[in-house]
């Protein structure tokens, strides 16, 4: 049913643009994109990349194998992954490449992974909440304030929680502890993750923000709506395909309060996403051209019986 759901989105966003020679002006919408500011753009998402790649630098260094080219490598094709692939399926290409070049436990890498993500909805709703407009003071204050302390507990929650005996586990309590301890050492370094996730947002974030103003021709706070709203509707449980649909909806509706029409937000956002689209792709082209494991250590498979990860 989710499936069903969001091909029909992206189908209706596709069915909406042909409609009535809406292509046109689409058209039109694309062209103001001139050489410098797509160069601009450009070099904002791939700073973007480095910093996520730092992310995953600073946390797997500490296992001894990991080297900066090969996660610039993870992170740039699993982006591109993500961006094409349909209903999140890319998100698999993290695990699996981290398991080629470094030969990473698929539980470790997995609960990697899953605090990234976890750290990136915390950053991007946080800013929501300060930003966004209507909100009363004390609400921007409870929201912000609720969303650390969730962030601040978790980790803590995964360090500091006895281990079961193992004369006590269930197959499926075992399963849980294996989980947690995957966990615990994802998030062992989580001080600088958040400040490379924090980093990598307001880059991200500003220049499709920037960018989004320039093509609608409009003050920077209604790009930073919409780009807000975009990203906020990447959380939803459904997602169209490639995020066509989605995307354009969940941009061109945080942009109504400023007056946008919901006709030309979507046709702006509709641009600045194949600008993030052809970025993301290029990019993992590029990705391709890298070394993709540690060095000469890493040249044979991992072990594939081998679930254990190191611990300091």
């Amino acid at each position: 049913m989710k499936r069903i759901v969001a091909v029909s989105l992206t189908l209706a966003l596709f069915a909406w643009l042909l409609a009535d020679g809406r292509w046109r002006a689409f058209i039109e919408v694309l062209q103001r994109i001139s050489p410098g500011m797509l160069a601009i753009a450009l070099v904002g998402l791939f700073t973007s990349y480095l910093l996520r790649a730092l992310r995953v630098f600073d946390e797997f260094r500490r296992d001894g194998a990991a080297r900066f080219i090969p996660c610039l490598r993870i992170v740039l094709i699993h982006n591109a992954m993500v961006n094409i692939i349909p209903f999140r399926g890319g998100e698999a290409a993290f695990p699996l490449l981290l398991r080629q070049a470094f030969g990473t436990p698929l539980t470790r890498a997995l609960a990697s992974l899953f605090w990234f993500r976890l750290q990136d909805a915390f950053v991007v709703m946080a800013i929501a909440a300060m930003v966004w407009p209507g909100l009363p003071l004390p609400v921007r204050f409870v929201a912000v304030a609720f969303l650390v302390l969730v962030a601040w507990a978790l980790p803590r929650w995964a360090n500091r929680t006895r281990p079961v005996a193992t004369a006590d586990r269930g197959p499926l309590l075992a399963k849980v502890e294996k989980v947690r301890l995957a966990f615990a050492e994802s998030t062992r370094h989580a001080r600088l993750g958040w400040l490379w996730t924090i980093a990598n947002w307001m880059v991200k974030l500003a220049v499709q923000a920037w960018l989004l103003a320039k093509l609608l021709v409009a003050p920077l706070a209604v790009g930073s709506a919409g780009v807000l709203g975009a990203e906020l509707a990447s959380i939803l449980p459904v997602q169209g395909v490639a995020g066509f649909g989605t995307y354009e909806a969940g941009a061109s509706a945080a942009m109504l309060p400023h007056g946008i029409m919901l006709e030309q937000g979507l046709k702006a956002a509709l641009v600045l996403h194949l600008v993030v689209i052809g970025s993301a792709l290029s990019a993992g082209a590029f990705a391709w051209l890298l070394p993709s494991r540690a060095g000469s250590g890493s040249d044979h498979p991992p072990d594939q019986d081998s679930d254990d990860f190191r611990t300091r």
